[in-house]
């Protein structure tokens, strides 16, 4: 007989601006904006890598990156960064954290690509 499945915990956190700004600056921390390139050129946060979300080589970049480090993921409103978030755990990528609400409710001002 099977016992009751107790329900998954949540794969990847959500932090609002006020939480994930101090996460992401953590020494070893990986901060990737999940938006297209012409998004991230203009305006991006500071030490941020790119790799767009739905382009069809995400899975194969996102590979390349170490999977112990605590990972800080965002786009414009946390709609694609939230998709990311979970193809990432499901990857095997150990801390997760989302942006509530993308840049669109970012309070500081954003790096420009030059």
């Amino acid at each position: 007989m099977f016992g009751f499945l107790k329900p998954a915990a949540p794969a990847y956190h959500n932090l609002t601006p006020a939480q994930f700004g101090p996460a992401m600056r953590q020494p070893g921390a990986v901060l990737l904006d999940v938006r297209r390139p012409d998004e991230f050129a203009q305006g991006h946060l500071p030490g941020a890598v790119n790799i767009e979300v739905t382009a069809p080589d995400f899975g194969r970049r996102v590979a390349a990156l170490d999977k112990t480090k605590p990972t800080y993921v965002y786009c414009r409103s946390g709609a694609r960064s939230a998709n990311a978030a979970g193809q990432l755990t499901a990857a095997g990528f150990a801390q997760v954290s989302n942006l509530l609400g993308g840049v669109l409710d970012w309070p500081e001002p954003l790096t420009t690509t030059s």
